[in-house]
Parts: structure tokens; sequence; C-alpha cells
């Protein structure tokens, strides 16, 4: 159940109004990275949790906040709108007629489509998808998903910061930020306590039976490339973080399988392929033939 209270966690309110900088907004609203994303997948990763109790309450009151955050931004970028489509645009017209083609860098959509308000979409106008969101059920790999998603989110805030000089922005950019430091930390914590607790582990699913696995090349680094400064690292050598085994490095491929034979798909087709025989060549001449005259449309 959801009940809306009309007041913001944060202020939103900038200096003036910025089109362009509205543009640039959107990007943490409706990006792959964006509020929008964090509030759903929070959202379906509680609605479809399996385990009772603090870990499904986690992702409920995260989501939920969210949800919040998508209303601040969505007010702010409103405001960001005031005017623009009228006074903003013709200043950028007079000045600059390169700016003016493009009216003045600013979403034309955002005046056309959304009436001087936000709208469900990245800075480049593409809408919100669902299949941003990560929502697999092991909550292991998706509370790791969710750190990945809340680091994503924040690089992208703290560029955006830097790209403005309103201090109304800044302001609630600076909230955003703290918030993303402390649900980043949140979702590595619960990653951890999942791992202490026995109900997720390395690797995951965990629950998969180690036997139907291929064990000789589990903790094999191949290394593909001519770089091999990377077999310095922690990944190369020693334990691994599951606590099965021992990392081992290798320069290359430890395997190989000989090439596969083309395949050989109807000819009905009309692929380009390789005729073994001239008899192929009768054969399928008749096959072609008797399709043909079994359908005279």
């Amino acid at each position: 159940m959801f009940f809306h209270k009309q007041e913001l966690q944060h202020k939103a309110s900038p200096d003036k109004a910025d089109p362009v900088y509205a543009r640039k907004l959107q990007e943490v609203l409706g990006g792959q990275y964006g509020e929008i994303t964090v509030a759903m997948q929070y959202g379906f990763q509680a609605w479809n949790s399996h385990l009772p109790g603090k870990y499904r309450d986690l992702v409920y009151g995260i989501g939920a906040e969210e949800f919040g955050h998508v209303e601040m931004l969505a007010i702010m970028i409103a405001k960001l709108l005031e005017t623009a489509p009228t006074e903003l645009t013709e200043k950028a017209m007079k000045s600059d007629p390169t700016l003016a083609a493009v009216i003045g860098g600013m979403d034309v959509q955002h005046a056309i489509v959304a009436g001087a308000g936000a709208r469900p979409v990245d800075s480049n106008g593409n809408p919100w998808q669902g299949s941003y969101i990560t929502c697999s059920g092991n909550l292991l790999a998706d509370f790791t998903a969710n750190a990945n998603a809340e680091m994503q989110g924040r690089l992208q805030v703290a560029r955006l910061y830097h790209m403005t000089e309103d201090s109304g922005v800044k302001d609630l950019l600076s909230f955003l930020l703290a918030r993303d430091t402390m649900h980043q930390n949140q979702w590595i914590a619960a990653a951890r306590e999942l791992q202490e607790e026995g109900l997720e582990s390395l690797p995951v699913p965990s629950m998969f039976p180690l036997k139907n696995e291929e064990r000789d090349v589990s903790y094999q680094y191949l290394n593909f490339s001519s770089g091999e400064m990377a077999a310095e690292g922690s990944w190369a050598s020693g334990p691994t973080p599951d606590g099965l085994g021992e990392f081992s490095y290798h320069a290359g491929p430890t395997t190989a399988a000989p090439a596969p034979s083309a395949t050989m798909p109807d000819p009905l087709l009309y692929g380009t392929m390789p005729l073994p025989d001239p008899g192929m060549v009768k054969k399928v001449a008749e096959k072609v033939k008797d399709a043909v005259a079994s359908d005279p449309d």
C-alpha cells in the first residue's frame, strides 16, 4: 500500500530557470542508473522477496525513499524549466543561430510534450525502460547489483554537481550524494551479512551443486590479453573469496576444442552452403521443385 504526503524529503528549488541543465538532470531521473530505476528495482525485489524479515524490510524501506527522490528531481526539473520555453529560448536564438537550431540545447519535448515539466527519459530523451532493473530473486546477486546502481548513480550526480553554479540545485545534489553514500554502504553491509549468516555465499547461486561444474577451471585466471601485469593481483594467486579453492594464473587458454563443422540448414532458407557431392545439387533442386509445386501461390 502506498500513501502520499505532499511534502518533499529535501527542498528542490533552483535559483533560476535553466532548461539546458534541466535536460542534463534528466539522466539521474530517467537514465539507466537514475532514481526511477532504483525505485522500481528495489520495489520489485521487495514484492518478489521469498525471505520475510530484515532483508525484505530493508529493500522496502530504501525503495520507498527512492520514490521520494524521483519526486524531488521531477519537481526540480520542472522548476528549472519555468519560463524557459519562451524567454530563454528566444535569447538563445538571438545570440547564436547554431544554438537556436537545437533550441539552446534544451530538450524540446520538455516544452512540446510535457508543458515545461519533467519526463521519464534520460538526458538524450530516450524513454526509461523496465529492462534497466535487476530483480533475480537471489538476494546476494541483487544486493550486489544494488550497490553498483548506487555507485553509478552517485558518480553521475557528482559529475552533474560540477556542471552548475546554481546553489539551489547544488543543495539538492549534495543531499542526494549523501543518501547514495548511505545506500552504497547499506547494500554492501547487507551482502556481507547474508554471507556471514550462511543464507547466501559465493559463487552465486550457492545452492547449485558444484559437482555439476567443471571444477578444473573454476579458479583459473585465463589471461587472453598480452598484458601480463594482471598476474600480480590477488585474483591471480592465493585463496579465493569463496574459500573453496586457490587462484592460479595461466597465460592463455588451457584447453581447446576442434573447430565445428559448418552447419547445413534447410535449403529452402536459400543460404549459401557447400555442396559435398554433385548428387546433392540434384537433391536440393528436387526439394525446391517439390515445394514450389505444392504451393502454386
